[in-house]
């Protein structure tokens, strides 16, 4: 009997393990969000709940309680560089990202708790940023909640979060010239020293154009055929006062552009040309 017992047990346990296998559509998908900024990348790793007729912010989601800002598991924000959060110093890492929704107003946080999953968890002591934003009104529903990254600029960018026909937007920026002009030093003398993207970024910037014109002109020496390089080269010039030589970078850019079927190129220098006549 102890026999039968058992092998009843194993069969049961073997049904069950089996069982196990069957997959099925998660109801809220996990989404993992991973954009270029700065120097370095952000990266968001969220669920997405569906709206499914229920009225969202006020029930479902009660407002003025700390929200897991997601379902399932904890929300997850890492960046890979410093960032000024809202109005706050951030340092590079990862962090939970939460949020206290309110009708007007909402408090976004970042908390060095990265597994908060509940009201209960969470500890207001372990914050590193909190930012209150208003609460904009969409003229659409959103079906799914949803968490992006808009007006990505190199050094600002806009996180979104909004579900329903709730929108949130928080500010990011990032600092960068100093770290670039740091390489370029670094840089600076070696055969492989990269002259257009140095003066690129010195234009840019509007630092040392007659150090940027020096290595524009190297560029185009490297690459005669250019038409970008000689362009920049161009701006670069105009910007010093050399009128003439802008003129000419220009029309020689515009040739080469012509040449090599870029018309959005063409159209670009025309009415950088019109700019000196």
């Amino acid at each position: 009997m102890k026999k039968l017992f058992l092998l009843a047990t194993f069969a049961g346990f073997v049904y069950f393990s089996e069982a196990q296998q069957l997959k099925t559509p998660v109801a809220s998908p996990r989404q993992e969000l991973k954009q270029e900024f700065g120097l370095s990348t952000v990266e968001v790793s969220y669920s997405r709940p569906a709206k499914k007729g229920r009225t969202i912010f006020g029930e479902l989601e009660a407002y003025d309680k700390v929200w897991r800002t997601g379902a399932n598991a904890a929300t997850t924000i890492t960046f890979g560089d410093a960032v000024t959060f809202g109005n706050t110093n951030v340092p590079a890492g990862k962090y939970g990202l939460l949020t206290i929704p309110g009708k007007t107003e909402w408090t976004v946080i970042l908390s060095k708790q990265t597994n908060v999953t509940s009201h209960a968890a969470y500890k207001q002591s372990e914050d590193v940023a909190r930012v209150k934003v208003p609460v904009n009104e969409l003229p659409f529903s959103l079906e799914s909640f949803t968490i992006s990254f808009d007006a990505v600029l190199p050094t600002s960018m806009q996180l979104i979060i909004g579900w329903d026909k709730t929108v949130v937007i928080v500010p990011i920026t990032t600092e960068v010239a100093s770290k670039v002009y740091r390489q370029i030093s670094e840089l600076e003398g070696k055969t492989d020293f990269p002259y257009f993207q140095a003066a690129s970024f010195y234009l840019e910037n509007n630092k040392e154009l007659p150090k940027a014109l020096t290595w524009f002109q190297k560029a185009a020496a490297e690459s005669p055929d250019a038409y970008w390089v000689l362009f920049q080269k161009a701006q670069c010039e105009a910007k010093l006062g050399k009128k003439k030589e802008a003129i000419a970078s220009a029309k020689k850019s515009k040739e080469l552009a012509a040449a090599a079927q870029n018309d959005g190129y063409v159209v670009q220098l025309d009415g950088f040309l019109s700019t000196l006549n």
